[in-house]
């Protein structure tokens, strides 16, 4: 197993290691910009339209010049520019002349041009056998064949897209948050939108060493969408969707050079871990960590407090039938009224009795602070019922199912604006008593 620091210090890998890194960061800072105008599907297509460029610059050099390692990435990037300008410019034709939606456009330029380099290559397949593999090759990525250039490259493409951003950050985040505010504060829009795209087709079509034509979409994409999961200001997110273009370019390196070795060790046979694939999956095993473990957004928290919220309206409901009965009520009693499984009702009323706010002695009652609550959950019941009948206009019969769910989600402000609104009601649409505010404190 090759040592993290050895990544940047063998001659041969670390060009490799460089750029990838680099390319993560172009990349992701650009597709910031691209995540938040929720336009994903643009880097998309516009790598997939780089390919019939690719294919047809290569054909065309092949019939005058020979198979020269030093003339193909020249090739490889003037046929990808070619291409991806020409896509923008289909695209934009398409949605401006012929008032076709940005989805549908965005499909049908990124499914022809496709299938021309598709037809292109297989054309190619027989006249240029050597140079189709090399093409081939680009779907996927060539991280390991790398040169000192193109980390000359990526990182002139690196600072000039963090140098763009940094200037314009103000009209960047007034543009991408509110379109209309920056038409009224007439900036400058078009030329703006305009070198974010000749931006991310350099992006795209650089970073297409690394990640291949297939897969490039997924670095624009998912830095952005894995950063935004933990941040809530724009300049925070391109910092953070610059660290994780950095660190997915370099682990999805590292795994592919060391997960090679480790499976010829292992297994005794040579198995060779394409680093493209590698980085787009390390990127994906971020975001999906981002979704699920975010500690407010995520899964996980949003279940806890859905459950919470569900666990707290049971207790709600089981303090209001409490305060009603007249006599101490049985375990029994109490699952007819919440339909709950035993296991789970035993741990609501035992959370409860913790909390003091019932307690048991052959039956299940409230104490001092459990009827205080109670009282509270009525009073929010029954305010909310007059405010149906008093200012909606709601029959008296029908406010009552409406109440049962409000009850639970009455914030304290909310309680006070009604309390106001309706002036300090003493009873209900049902002639029944509003418990005041001022004995549950």
């Amino acid at each position: 197993m090759i040592p993290l620091l050895h990544f940047f210090q063998d001659p041969i890998l670390t060009a490799s290691t460089l750029g990838t890194m680099l390319m993560g960061l172009a990349s992701s800072l650009v597709g910031v910009l691209v995540y938040v105008r929720k336009r994903a599907l643009i880097g998309e297509t516009l790598s997939h339209a780089t390919y019939p460029g690719i294919v047809l610059g290569i054909g065309v050099f092949s019939i005058f010049f020979d198979h020269s390692p030093l003339i193909f990435p020249i090739v490889v990037l003037l046929g990808a520019f070619v291409s991806g300008f020409l896509g923008i410019y289909v695209i934009y034709y398409l949605e401006s002349k012929l008032s076709l939606n940005s989805d549908t456009a965005l499909c049908f330029v990124l499914s022809t041009f496709l299938g021309v380099g598709v037809l292109l290559a297989s054309k190619l397949q027989f006249s240029e056998p050597v140079w189709f593999q090399r093409v081939q090759a680009l779907l996927y990525g060539q991280t390991a064949t790398m040169l000192t250039v193109h980390v000359y490259i990526y990182a002139v493409l690196a600072f000039v897209i963090s140098v763009y951003i940094l200037l314009l950050y103000s009209p960047l985040k007034i543009i991408h948050f509110d379109y209309d505010f920056a038409k009224v504060l007439r900036i400058f829009i078009k030329p703006i939108e305009f070198f974010t795209l000749i931006l991310l087709v350099f992006a795209i079509v650089i970073g297409i060493r690394s990640v291949g034509v297939v897969l490039m979409a997924g670095m624009l994409i998912a830095p952005a969408a894995a950063a935004r999961q933990f941040v809530r200001k724009f300049w925070q997110m391109f910092v953070l969707s610059s660290f994780f273009g950095v660190g997915i370019g370099f682990l999805g390196l590292v795994f592919s050079v060391n997960g090679s070795i480790w499976f010829q060790e292992k297994y005794g046979q040579k198995i060779s871990l394409p680093a493209g694939p590698i980085i787009l999956i390390i990127a994906t095993l971020i975001v999906l960590f981002a979704l699920i473990f975010e500690r407010k957004r995520g899964l996980i928290s949003r279940i806890i407090r859905r459950n919470q919220f569900k666990m707290n309206c049971v207790e709600e409901n089981i303090l209001k039938f409490l305060s009603k009965s007249l006599n101490k009520v049985h375990f029994s009693d109490l699952r007819e009224v919440v339909h709950l499984s035993i296991p789970v009702l035993w741990g609501v009323l035992t959370m409860m009795k913790l909390k003091k706010l019932v307690a048991e002695s052959d039956g299940f009652y409230l104490t001092k602070d459990g009827n205080i609550k109670a009282m509270q959950i009525i009073r929010l019941h029954r305010l909310w019922e007059v405010y149906l009948f008093k200012c909606l206009d709601v029959q008296r019969e029908n406010v009552h199912k409406s109440a049962e769910e409000m009850e639970h989600i009455i914030t304290p402000e909310l309680e006070e604006e009604l309390t106001e609104l309706l002036g300090d009601p003493k009873k209900d649409p049902h002639d029944q008593i509003i418990p005041r505010k001022e004995g549950l404190s």
